[in-house]
């Protein structure tokens, strides 16, 4: 299921793929989409029943900005947001794993001035390319957002060990102590807590 809307003015249409950015900057133009999880095969792949029944919905804005020295440049914010059914690592339940992007881009006319600049600006940078893929951005910045271990932050079928728990105290008070381990294999050394 691929849904978009488009907004731009009253001359333009765009498409997500391929995207022109400086048309789409210059006519101020938006994309949204709403669309199966199962569509970002990255994603989908890591998720229970690869993703069936969740869905992404995203949006997309350029504009044209002037720099310091009044030079026009193609902005693109983009915003994501998709539950991403995944497996707890601790109770191997499934857990939505929220995934949200609100991020601005800045296009650079090549690789050469992205690798220039990337260390002394705070935007991302991206490439000005012939074609430009804006769903490949989605995805790519969605991955981006997945954890590396997915977990419940309180797992539903698994309390939580805590230090006030009875069993937790006798298995501390019943460990011995790992420096008198340590003392009575050196040979010569006398056990310190005897």
């Amino acid at each position: 299921m691929h849904r978009f809307s488009y907004t731009a003015g009253m001359k333009h249409e765009f498409a997500a793929l391929p995207l022109d950015p400086r048309a789409f900057a210059q006519s101020s133009g938006q994309l949204s989409g709403n669309e199966s999880l199962t569509r970002y095969q990255r994603i989908a792949q890591d998720c229970q029943h690869h993703g069936q029944g969740a869905m992404v919905a995203w949006s997309a804005r350029g504009e044209m900005r002037a720099d310091h020295l009044g030079h026009e440049e193609i902005w693109l914010h983009l915003q994501a947001d998709a539950n991403a059914p995944m497996i707890c690592q601790r109770c191997l339940e499934v857990v939505d794993i929220a995934l949200r992007v609100d991020r601005s881009f800045r296009f650079v006319a090549d690789e050469e001035t992205a690798a220039a600049q990337d260390d002394q600006v705070a935007e991302d940078l991206l490439v000005l390319a012939g074609e430009f893929d804006l769903q490949q951005l989605v995805e790519d910045e969605l991955v981006l957002e997945l954890p590396l271990i997915a977990r419940h932050e309180v797992c539903p079928k698994q309390p939580p060990v805590s230090a006030s728990d009875s069993d937790f105290g006798i298995a501390v008070a019943g460990r011995p102590n790992p420096f008198a381990v340590l003392a009575q294999l050196m040979p010569g050394k006398a056990d310190p807590e005897k």
